[in-house]
């Protein structure tokens, strides 16, 4: 059977994130539909919007947006009824759910989750730590990290090290490499350190491409590197069963990547880290 094509409309009067993230989360279970995505962002003027409007006429579909401008919602909601269009305001039940238990308005302006406040410079700032501190770098540093993820290359530190700094946290990440020296900040570590591993095999396909993307900047493009350690089966799995061992000699919990995402990843991270403090107030607690 073919493909259902379906025109979805996220219409936001700021980055439209929010209205991405929904729709990924609920699209993605659709196995017969061809989504295809109309992204309308910052959204703020009646000039856009009319933009906007004259896209839904030419490629009909449902919309889903978080605008917050009376006017502008009115006009959307207008050419949504005309064209018997589903129209959903995603934010609507929550704020008023909010309203109703705060007892306070909500202010309607757009983008405020986007202000450059103490939050958006703390975000900057952590993403500048995990650049300064990528790969082991900056050894010295690793005191001023929130969290500390170890794990041998390749699996998958650094993206989730910049995942987590859009979250406003300083993330280190130090390599770990059988037979060379412990960097000093994880002997006694003042955060969290968290280990990442995966299936051998998978590491071993993410590995050899990664030498075929290096191979390709060469004269010839040929790898010339694959029977080396860094991609030989035995060799990876002890390398993976000796960096899974330092881990649980010093307690440290250890995440499975291999089928999960860099935001599942990320979230089980913060769990880790919630749990880790939680266990250090504990302990601090405790009368001497």
């Amino acid at each position: 059977m073919d493909p259902v094509r379906t025109n979805l409309h996220l219409v936001s009067d700021a980055t439209g994130e929010t209205l991405n993230a929904i729709a990924r989360a609920t699209t993605v279970g659709f196995e017969r539909a061809s989504i295809v995505y109309h992204r309308w962002s910052l959204i703020r003027t009646r000039f856009q919007m009319h933009r906007v409007l004259e896209g839904i006429e030419h490629e009909p579909g449902p919309v889903l947006t978080t605008l917050i401008d009376q006017a502008l919602r009115a006009e959307l909601d207008t050419t949504c009824r005309r064209l018997n269009l589903p129209f959903v305001h995603v934010l609507d039940s929550v704020r008023q759910v909010l309203q109703d238990y705060n007892g306070e308005q909500a202010a309607a302006r757009p983008g405020q989750q986007y202000a450059l406040n103490a939050d958006y410079f703390r975000r900057i700032d952590a993403m500048h730590y995990v650049m300064q501190h990528d790969d082991g770098q900056a050894a010295p540093g690793l005191a001023e990290a929130d969290v500390i993820l170890v794990g041998v290359s390749r699996s998958s530190k650094t993206p989730t090290c910049f995942f987590l700094a859009n979250r406003g946290i300083k993330a280190a990440n130090v390599p770990l490499v059988p037979h060379a020296p412990e960097p000093p900040g994880l002997q006694k570590p003042h955060c969290p350190v968290i280990g990442l591993t995966l299936d051998a095999t998978a590491l071993i396909e993410i590995r050899r491409h990664r030498l075929k993307l290096i191979a390709a900047g060469g004269p010839d493009g040929v790898v010339r590197q694959s029977t080396t350690e860094y991609v030989d089966d035995e060799a990876v799995r002890a390398e993976l069963q000796w960096a899974r061992r330092l881990c649980n000699s010093r307690r440290w919990p250890v995440i499975d990547v291999t089928r999960r995402s860099i935001e599942e990843t990320a979230a089980t991270v913060l769990q880790l880290m919630d749990a880790w403090h939680q266990r250090q107030a504990a302990a601090a607690s405790k009368p001497a």
